[in-house]
């Protein structure tokens, strides 16, 4: 099987680049669009995650765009893309859970612990039957520890391992606790089960198939992936790319109407609302005090006009402090 890496760099020329003219600059900076809002990509698989972000921010002509969690290159599905002040966001969309349906491929362990890797270990077919399987599973429901694998983003020493592990090097990873908050059998196969998960931020499914695998007496790695949800939002959002390329070959304005709110984002969150008195205070990075204020903690807050102004934080004293606020920022240059 052909090693296909995730995460692949393509190598740019760095020979200078010819000076342009004043009025081709302007040009350039006309097109950077101030973009604002999510966008609920339905990822093909194949490329990279970063690949694709640049793609659609090609075609938004956007100013500023980013993703929240990338998905390998095999995997597709669920890609939320956030342009704008939306990207104030991207950080509690990496910490929300997670949906994926697998499929497992039982018997062969690759280097990457997918389909894309190369094959270093094979076992003898055995075949797994549904009740054994079923009980596999309920032992990796609730609270699991992983270790993170090899081809990971993370760092040691300053390198990320997927660096390491193309060098041929393995070093040890800490444990990390994650939380499989249901692990289903959607489709009983003896070699290729197809498994529903839903789980927190920072699991492994290739992690986890490797480690089902095991528990059931042979290897395993990821055949097939696709996320389905990123809570809040579920799969039935999700607009493939061949819907923006001909949305794009219409216009912006048929662009951006496929764009979502920021706020929905943490729609999921507590909401409140203040009067036009205590928004120019919190604006102005005040805390304030609000009859409307809920339990301690984050909140999504808005003007008494429902402007979305961003995110607060409700202190035990009942105070409502700034932590994130958009709506300064409209008509800005960022």
């Amino acid at each position: 099987m052909t090693m296909v890496s995730p995460n692949k760099t393509e190598f740019a020329d760095h020979r200078p680049a010819p000076a342009k003219s004043a009025a081709a600059s302007g040009r350039r900076r006309q097109s950077n669009r101030p973009v604002n809002g999510l966008l609920l990509l339905d990822k093909p698989p194949g490329p990279t995650s970063n690949g694709v972000l640049q793609r659609v921010k090609r075609m938004y002509q956007a100013r500023k765009a980013g993703h929240t969690g990338s998905l390998d290159p095999l995997a597709s599905g669920m890609l939320p893309l956030c342009f704008g002040h939306a990207t104030k966001l991207c950080a509690y969309l990496l910490d929300a859970d997670k949906e994926y349906r697998v499929t497992a491929a039982f018997g062969i362990k690759t280097d990457t612990a997918d389909a894309d890797g190369r094959i270093i270990a094979e076992a003898p077919l055995k075949a797994i039957d549904r009740d054994a399987l079923l009980a596999v599973l309920g032992k990796f429901r609730g609270e699991i520890q992983q270790i993170p694998p090899m081809y990971s983003a993370l760092k040691k020493d300053g390198r990320r391992l997927y660096e390491l592990a193309r060098l041929g090097q393995e070093v040890p990873r800490a444990p990390r606790r994650v939380l499989i908050h249901a692990l289903e059998l959607e489709h009983y196969d003896p070699q290729y089960p197809v498994l529903r998960v839903c789980c927190s931020k920072g699991t492994y499914i290739r992690t986890l198939v490797e480690d089902l695998a095991a528990a059931s007496g042979t290897l395993g790695h990821v055949a097939a992936l696709r996320r389905l949800r990123v809570a809040p939002f579920r799969e039935e959002a999700l607009i493939g790319l061949d819907e923006l390329e001909a949305a794009a070959a219409e216009g912006f304005e048929a662009l951006d109407r496929r764009l979502l709110p920021p706020d929905r984002a943490i729609a999921d969150w507590p909401a409140v609302y203040l009067e036009q008195d205590e928004s120019r205070k919190l604006l102005h990075g005040q805390p304030v005090r609000s009859a409307a204020a809920s339990d301690p903690g984050l909140v999504r807050v808005y003007d008494c006009d429902s402007r979305f102004l961003g995110i607060a934080e409700v202190l035990t004293d009942g105070r409502l402090a700034p932590k994130r606020l958009f709506a300064e920022q409209e008509g800005s240059s960022e």
